[in-house]
């Protein structure tokens, strides 16, 4: 009920589409910021860094989930007023795509960084040193993957901002 007294009568499927985007943010801010404290403590073998990962696939599986969702009503001819809502809603895929990437990108920075050739070489280094090394590696991909999952919040949010007129 607003203050006037009228009704604002929101579709269901916009209200499913708004909470679906809603769960995203949610999903991928919790996997986000996670990711975000355990690469700031600079712990990323730590019990938290697991529960990150797992965190940041179910994120991802729930833009994908979306993005079906928003596939599925757009060929069953329900469109959003707003064309934008599109790219908000499919632009997270993109995202985890391009942060996967520079995720495996990562070690060979970091082994480049140490004139190291390939991770053969991290074994011929003494013990403290390769532990070193591979969380380094590990850090740089939790940052990494922690930054993408902070974008894909954005876009969630804007992703509900833009679903109306379904």
């Amino acid at each position: 009920m607003l203050h006037s007294g009228n009704r604002l009568d929101i579709p269901p499927v916009t209200q499913a589409v708004v909470a679906g985007a809603l769960v995203v943010a949610a999903l991928n801010g919790i996997a986000g910021l996670l990711g975000a404290w355990v690469w700031y403590r600079g712990e990323p073998g730590a019990g938290a860094a697991g529960a990150f990962w797992v965190l940041l696939r179910v994120g991802q599986g729930s833009a994908l989930t979306l993005a079906i969702a928003v596939g599925s009503l757009a060929a069953a001819g329900k469109h959003p007023r707003e064309s934008l809502f599109y790219l908000y809603a499919l632009l997270p895929l993109a995202v985890a795509f391009v942060a996967e990437q520079l995720r495996v990108t990562s070690a060979q920075t970091i082994l480049d960084q140490h004139g190291l050739q390939d991770a053969q070489a991290v074994g011929t280094l003494p013990e403290p040193e390769q532990q070193t090394l591979v969380a380094s590696v590990l850090r740089r991909e939790m940052g990494v993957m922690a930054l993408s999952a902070l974008v894909v919040v954005f876009l969630a949010l804007r992703a509900a901002g833009t679903a109306h007129g379904f």
